[in-house]
């Protein structure tokens, strides 16, 4: 298997390589040269952690990794990924992981597959981490005391919710945390303008631009997809939040190398990068707008350029991509149907999700992506239920941690002030 990049004919890359470089040379994205499909030996009878591994297995074919990806998953995937049934218009509930979250998938493959790369190398790596809610506290619990790797979180200042700040801040040793004067954005491009300074070196990203953290994610796909079927007898409709669309592109991969999905629809909320483009033909991306689903608070989806090369004209991205955006009110409003109907609990990204499941979704047979526990968004979904949401033991556990972070201006200078 080979990696090239969005941009340009750039000379490949094994996915080892693409792992620890993380942004390709000339500012794009990894992706596959040609996509796999999916092995005849994939296999649901040995457990999520084992069809995950199955499911990544022919991304690295001939890979120095290829041997330790086993122990690789069945490590990182520890955790259950339970679906909440609803006769057939399910939820995937993918946030039982330490942090309480989907990121911690792709933040714990890529922090055991980097450790092993280094380790074999005698090399060190800083990484860098811009975040919009839950990515950094993902990054940081999967990497704090992992050899031969450091990790800077950046998060934008006011803009994530306090339950999420603790996670991204009660770290120490190899962890440092910087709360930025701007919005995400701005913390994306300030990563994406260090990796372009040729006077810095050592560095890699685990935002999902990275390939480590995107094949788990499209793994997580194929082994929800093949076990519904498998449940219902029917391919799913699976609808996404989105909003830097690395978890959308996840699925699409799956899709194309062969899952059993019969359709991928995209919820956004009031940032409309996507819903605008859809519309109007022209991808103009914008300043982000905060909103109840702040963690899909993005105005310029880095991965866009991965749906871009999948669907490189408009009239085969607007028929595969459909996108629908959900306000604040809806979220809210989602939110408290949900509970009278069922005492069931959803978080705001998983809310945009299931609006668009009842408003734009006509099929009998779909799963919406919970992304994360509603513990985490307490402050606006426990007055709408009315009532309290326990904690998960990992994530208190995290929040009991000493709390700091340097506050900087939007600029990548500040982060390597002591290098």
């Amino acid at each position: 298997m080979e990696y090239i990049s969005t941009r340009s004919g750039s000379e490949p890359f094994s996915a080892s390589a693409a792992i620890l470089k993380g942004l390709c040379p000339d500012g794009g994205l990894f992706i596959p040269r040609e996509m796999p499909k999916l092995s005849p030996s994939f296999t649901l009878t040995k457990g999520a952690w084992y069809a995950m591994y199955s499911a990544m297995l022919p991304f690295f074919e001939g890979d120095e990794l290829e041997d330790d990806l086993e122990e690789i998953c069945r490590s990182a995937f520890s955790f259950p990924v339970p679906f909440h049934h609803a006769d057939g218009k399910d939820t995937l509930e993918l946030y039982y992981g330490p942090t309480a979250a989907f990121k911690d998938f792709g933040a714990r493959f890529l922090a055991f597959s980097m450790e092993k790369l280094l380790e074999k190398r005698g090399m060190d790596l800083t990484i860098l981490v811009a975040t919009s809610g839950d990515t950094g506290g993902a990054v940081a619990s999967a990497f704090h005391g992992r050899n031969h790797l450091s990790v800077k979180v950046l998060f934008p200042r006011g803009r994530v919710s306090r339950r999420q700040e603790l996670q991204l801040t009660g770290w120490d040793g190899n962890v440092e945390s910087f709360e930025v004067e701007g919005t995400f954005d701005d913390c994306q491009r300030m990563v994406k303008e260090a990796f372009m300074d040729s006077s810095l070196s050592g560095l890699s990203s685990a935002n999902s631009i990275n390939l480590g953290r995107l094949l788990p994610q499209m793994a997580y796909y194929v082994y929800a997809s093949s076990l519904y079927k498998l449940e219902y007898g029917e391919e799913p409709v699976i609808v996404i939040p989105s909003g830097n669309v690395g978890n959308a592109t996840g699925a699409y991969w799956a899709k194309a190398m062969g899952a059993p999905i019969k359709r991928i629809v995209l919820a956004a909320n009031a940032n409309r990068p996507l819903t605008d483009y859809i519309a109007t033909g022209k991808y103009e991306p914008r300043a982000s707008v905060k909103t109840l689903a702040n963690a899909m608070d993005v105005g310029a989806p880095s991965n866009i350029e991965r749906l871009f090369a999948l669907f490189p004209d408009f009239d085969s991205f607007r028929s595969n991509v459909p996108v629908y955006s959900v306000s604040d009110d809806e979220i809210r409003k989602t939110i408290k149907e949900v509970y009278d109907e069922s005492g069931y609990v959803i978080c705001p990204h998983t809310a945009c999700g299931e609006r668009v499941r009842r408003d734009h979704v006509e099929e009998a047979h779909s799963i919406v992506v919970s992304t994360a526990h509603p513990a985490k968004f307490s402050d606006t979904v426990e007055p709408i239920i009315g009532r309290t949401i326990a904690i998960p033991k990992s994530l208190y556990e995290i929040m009991q941690k000493p709390s700091k972070a340097k506050h900087i201006a939007a600029d990548y200078h500040l982060l390597f002030e002591n290098r």
